[in-house]
């Protein structure tokens, strides 16, 4: 069933720069992993330091494949240093609601 990861992170002020070349190398790696659909990343409109990143998978077998990946754990270690607090990660199911008998 596919997964839907929203990826919160509140960086410091005047790192713009380093923030969106690691966020683009992410997505960059993420579009090749087997099971990735899609990905966007958001600007809150009234607090550009924050970012949410939402994409989709295949399933959730995927997604938790990709967050282990160890060249991916390397990038979000540089993420690190930039972070007003740490990334806060959600997964969600797509799926309905399950019915009465």
């Amino acid at each position: 069933m596919a997964v839907k990861v929203l990826i919160k992170r509140r960086f410091k002020e005047g790192k713009d720069k380093e923030v969106f070349a690691l966020l683009n190398k992410l997505r960059a790696e993420a579009m090749l992993q087997t099971g990735y659909i899609t990905g966007e990343s958001l600007i809150k409109h009234d607090d550009p330091q924050k970012i949410l990143v939402i994409s989709t998978w295949h399933s959730m077998e995927n997604w938790l494949k990709w967050r282990e990946d160890p060249g991916r754990k390397a990038t979000e270690a540089m993420l690190q240093q930039y972070l007003e607090k740490p990334t806060e990660h959600e997964a969600y199911v797509f799926g309905t609601y399950p019915t009465k008998k």
